[in-house]
């Protein structure tokens, strides 16, 4: 995780230098601030995953001499299929279009919501993928 951490803080590295050439050249706010935002994304991400390979043992992608089957083996655990992704994006899209057409459509998608949100967070409460 050191090499991503130290692209990132290239990229910020990067990102804040051409944010203020573009700011002084240009003069203009709104692609100015949107790179500033990127510089601030790519610094937090970087910062994060250089605090975190700190916590954790070198992977095979630290190791300039490691080959591609050093990295074999379980990668982690993935959840299985869940519904619960499409009851939020429901919930979400008929949100986006009370605020288009009217604010009475999100008496309707607050329930596909909350559906979403709950039953997302709950799944490995109950069912087949109960932990034991």
């Amino acid at each position: 995780m050191k090499i991503q951490g130290r692209i990132f803080a290239w990229l910020a590295v990067f990102l804040l230098i051409v944010s203020i050439v573009y700011g002084v050249w240009s003069k203009e706010p709104v692609g100015t601030t949107a790179l500033f935002l990127g510089f601030g994304l790519a610094i937090m991400i970087g910062f994060y995953l250089a605090y975190t390979a700190r916590r954790v043992d070198a992977g095979a992608q630290d190791n300039k001499e490691a080959e591609v089957a050093d990295e074999a083996g379980e990668v982690g655990f993935f959840s299985p299929y869940s519904w619960q992704p499409l009851a939020l994006a429901v919930g979400c899209a008929l949100i986006f279009l009370g605020i288009a057409f009217g604010w009475w459509l999100m008496y309707y998608s607050v329930p596909f919501l909350l559906l979403g949100v709950f039953g997302w967070v709950f799944e490995y409460y109950h069912g087949e993928n109960q932990n034991q």
